[in-house]
C-alpha cells in the first residue's frame, strides 16, 4: 500500500487526518490510534484480553516516517508502534471523499 499524501495532527480536535492519493480523508481519534498501538507489547496485552484506558486527551508529540508506516510518539511517553499504512486505513475513523 502507498503511502498517504498528507499526515496532519490536529491537536484541538484530537484527531490525525491522514488523506490518501485517491483523494479519500481520514480522521482518527489520536486516543484510538494510542488504544490500537500495533508494537508487540500491546498487541500480547490484547490477545490476552487486557483493555487498558487511555486517556481521552492523550496527545501525539511527534510523528516518523519509516516507508511502510508511520512511528507515533504519544504524550504519555509511549513510542514503541510503527503503524503500517495499510492498518492505519483499516482503522475506523471518519473517512470522506475529498470535496474538491
Amino acid at each position: 500500500m502507498n503511502a498517504p499524501v498528507a499526515l496532519q495532527r490536529r491537536s484541538a480536535a484530537g484527531t490525525l487526518r491522514i488523506q490518501w492519493e485517491d483523494g479519500s480523508e481520514q480522521y482518527i481519534a489520536i486516543a484510538r490510534l494510542r488504544g490500537a498501538c500495533p508494537c508487540s507489547q500491546c498487541r500480547a496485552a490484547r490477545l490476552r484480553g487486557r483493555i487498558d484506558v487511555v486517556a481521552a486527551g492523550v496527545g501525539l508529540d511527534a510523528m516518523h516516517l519509516q516507508g511502510y508506516g508511520v512511528q507515533l510518539v504519544f504524550d504519555d511517553g509511549h513510542d514503541r508502534g510503527i503503524y503500517p499504512w495499510e492498518y492505519l486505513r483499516g482503522l475506523t475513523g471518519e473517512a470522506r471523499a475529498d470535496a474538491n
